[in-house]
């Protein structure tokens, strides 16, 4: 594990570590962020989602991603987030849509959705549409969990991980389990890289079956970056510039081919367009060749996905560059 102490400077600009813009490839992915509704209020979290959140999908976003779906064939797969993504609106209709398809649904769970009242079916749910589950569990010890993400929540994702076993994830290749790491929010100027995401996964491995039987089948290592509450509480402790310009000293030139940026669309429940989840969250939108934004409705008239040349970066984008990398799905390199 890397560890520094730095005082503040001043950030480089991504595009400049790269010597170029950061380009778009062929559209792959879609993102959809369902809305801000959660039943958590996590500590970690980049989209500020919670309980007292009302923000969610419209009837009409949801028809024109349904559209999106059927219309658009390159797309591989739809990938499910939130808030909860369950609890907001256009969930089911558009795993629907994208089954129907014959395309990869993931979502993106924090597991202990399944025991508030009217979502206690979806471990059936998820089954029965072979969906992905990729759920987030930021340390395999208990403790760790429960200051990250609140009392109590430790136990009820060890029950839900046990329901999902009994379903057939984490056995039947179908029904593909995976979990996330996410470090603490540093509270020092000793920052450190996010772990090695083989040797943690063992570990993981290890535990959680020795303890609980319970069976996965890949743990993804996330770096938290500087946006949301996490950009609050290093904003607070004075963290939040020394902690960028780590991130970028660690810039790994290797991971750039593997960003996730490159090949999804990233989706608010606005229907508004971005290039990844982090822009979502920091309002910066993706832009086409003549700069303007875009939405799901103006791809729909275009009749065509590829329009972005250029992703929008900012100097948080080498939190996906540091060391291994990082994306939605685990390390890069």
């Amino acid at each position: 594990m890397v560890q520094s102490k730095i005082a503040p400077q001043t950030i480089p600009s991504f595009e400049a570590a790269l010597g170029q813009p950061l380009t778009k490839t062929n559209i792959t992915v879609l993102q959809i962020n369902l809305g801000r509704k959660c039943n958590l209020s996590c500590s970690h979290c980049h989209v500020e989602a919670g309980p007292q959140r009302t923000e969610e999908l419209s009837p009409e976003v949801c028809d024109q991603l349904v559209d999106m779906i059927h219309r658009f064939p390159q797309i591989q797969t739809v990938d499910l987030t939130g808030g909860a993504p369950e609890m907001n609106y256009g969930f089911r209709p558009i795993v629907a849509a994208a089954r129907n398809q014959g395309k990869e649904v993931i979502v993106r769970s924090n597991l202990t959705i399944f025991f508030e009242p009217g979502y206690e079916d979806l471990p059936d749910y998820f089954a029965q549409n072979q969906l992905r589950v990729v759920a987030s569990l930021p340390c395999y010890l208990e403790d760790n969990v429960d200051k990250m993400r609140g009392q109590g929540v430790y136990q009820d994702s060890i029950q839900a991980l046990q329901l999902l076993n009994q379903k057939g994830y984490g056995h039947d290749p179908n029904l593909i389990i995976d979990l996330v790491y996410n470090p603490p929010v540093p509270t020092s100027e000793n920052f450190s890289l996010t772990p090695g995401q083989g040797g943690l996964e063992k570990d993981y491995k290890a535990y959680l079956y020795e303890h609980f039987g319970i069976r996965f089948n890949s743990l993804f290592t996330i770096t938290n970056l500087p946006i949301g509450r996490t950009k609050f509480h290093l904003k607070h402790r004075q963290l939040h510039e020394p902690y960028l310009h780590f991130l970028a000293k660690h810039h790994n030139a290797g991971t750039v081919a593997h960003l996730m940026c490159r090949n999804e669309l990233s989706v608010d429940y606005l229907g508004q367009v971005y290039d990844c989840d982090f822009n979502q969250m920091e309002g910066l939108p993706a832009l086409d060749a003549q700069g303007q934004p875009l939405t799901i409705k103006s791809l729909l008239e275009r009749g065509t996905l590829n329009v972005i040349d250029h992703v929008q970066t900012r100097s948080y984008c080498f939190g996906c560059t540091a060391g291994s990398g990082s994306s939605c799905g685990g390390s890069l390199v």
